[in-house]
C-alpha cells in the first residue's frame, strides 16, 4: 500500500473544497412563502422613484458624467 503523496493530498483537498462550494449554491432558493416579502416595495433597489431621480441628478451634477451611479467614469478624466 502506497502512502498519499502531496499531489494526491492536494487533489483531495481541492475536490473537497469544490464540493463544499458547490453545495452552498443549493441554499439560495427562495421559498414560495417568502416571495411576497421580497416583492414588497421597500425591498426594491430604488423604493422611491422620486428620491432615486433626485439622487441621480445630484451625482450627475457633481460628477459631470452620465448616470453617476450606474456608469463608470467621472468628469475629471482620472478613470
Amino acid at each position: 500500500m502506497r502512502p498519499f503523496s502531496v499531489r494526491n493530498l492536494a487533489a483531495a483537498v481541492l475536490l473537497a473544497s469544490l464540493g463544499a462550494l458547490a453545495s452552498g449554491c443549493a441554499a439560495t432558493a427562495v421559498k414560495p412563502w417568502d416571495r411576497d416579502l421580497l416583492a414588497q416595495k421597500k425591498m426594491q433597489f430604488a423604493p422611491s422613484p422620486l428620491q432615486y431621480t433626485i439622487d441621480q441628478h445630484i451625482y450627475f451634477s457633481k460628477e459631470a458624467s452620465t448616470g453617476g451611479l450606474t456608469v463608470g467614469g467621472g468628469g475629471c478624466g482620472c478613470n
